[in-house]
């Protein structure tokens, strides 16, 4: 398929290559590879994008970025440091490139503000934050943006009317030591990525967040964080159980997803597991990314290009959703 748009794709500040590469060396096969390519917007990810038939790409800061940085004006800076520097970057391609903004999460106020400037000033076309922020003396607090603290930043988003993706970042700090150190094969795709992001959403879902701002639309990756396949006794118990004892949610979990929630393809490439994501959540609320670079374009794109799909759900998914959603013009091979 051509003209596919993906939105879960990686760059790094290329000022930070030599803590990339070390980054990198904790979780890449090849860190030298890994590091090239993620420093790099304009040159090898063009070149993957024709190849495999990518029209967009929204771009965004890799993982965990801002979120681990627990000095509230250090964070704030390089946010707004990243923010500008890919705006500069991306501006010669405005056919084949957006950007979600990096943002502090500090403090609401001023996250909403500097999401302002980013949308209104620099054309970028959402927010992509990595989970809680780190926050504290040391870092070992994590701020959630579940609270009814956070309605000023979730008023600035549903204003400017652009989505809203909550990617994951590794566990530190004492729930690292606590849960993760003894089995750190699991952090990451494997089991901790999920884990921290279905906390996250499912906790602005039970404290009110989408009932208090229901345009708000929230997109979460690698087919759902493996919330999908939990949606039945999820709702079973919100309906049945914790409804009856004070859960004040206004609608069911089915209604928040389907109203409120997308899910990407990022990183997870299996054709049985969209499937059943179609049948629990409809393929309009589903959209392709690859996870670039931390996932590669032949893996993903050879497999979407050959998955086979009712209807137009296959260009729904690949293309269109993502075309309505973030209201793109027009783009490589976007008709």
């Amino acid at each position: 398929m051509l003209g596919k748009v993906a939105l879960e794709e990686a760059f790094a500040l290329p000022r930070f290559q030599e803590r990339t590469r070390w980054w990198a060396s904790l979780f890449a096969v090849d860190p030298e590879k890994h590091a090239a390519e993620i420093t790099d917007i304009t040159d090898m990810r063009i070149k993957y994008m024709d190849k495999h038939g990518v029209g967009y790409t929204i771009l965004s800061y890799t993982a965990p970025g801002v979120q681990d940085i627990w000095d509230p004006k250090e964070a704030h800076d390089l946010a707004v440091e990243i923010n500008d520097y890919a705006a500069n970057t991306i501006k010669p391609h405005p056919d084949r490139f957006g950007a979600f903004a990096t943002l502090s999460m500090h403090d609401p106020s001023q996250a909403a503000a500097e999401l302002e400037r980013c949308v209104t000033k620099l054309g970028f076309i959402g927010a992509l934050v990595n989970d809680t922020q780190r926050a504290g003396p040391d870092g070992d607090d994590m701020i959630f943006y579940d609270g009814p603290e956070w309605d000023v930043f979730w008023s600035k988003v549903t204003e400017l009317d652009v989505p809203f993706y909550l990617h994951p970042r590794n566990p530190t700090g004492t729930i690292y030591e606590k849960l993760w150190a003894k089995r750190k094969w699991l952090i990451g795709p494997p089991l901790s990525f999920a884990q921290g992001v279905s906390l996250h959403l499912l906790g602005m879902v039970t404290n009110g967040v989408f009932d208090r701002h229901p345009k708000l639309q929230v997109i979460i990756g690698h087919l759902g964080e493996h919330l999908p396949f939990d949606l039945w006794r999820i709702n079973h118990w919100f309906e049945d159980i914790k409804k009856p004892l004070g859960l004040a949610c206004k609608k069911t979990i089915r209604d928040y997803f389907a109203e409120n929630v997308w899910i990407t393809t990022s990183g997870h490439f299996s054709t049985p597991t969209l499937e059943y994501c179609i049948t629990e959540m409809g393929a309009d609320r589903i959209l392709f990314s690859i996870d670039y670079p931390f996932e590669s374009f032949g893996d993903a794109c050879d497999w979407y290009d050959g998955v086979t799909l009712k209807g137009d759900e296959v260009q729904k998914i690949g293309r269109d959703n993502a075309k309505k959603l973030f209201k793109l013009g027009a783009f490589k091979d976007s008709e």
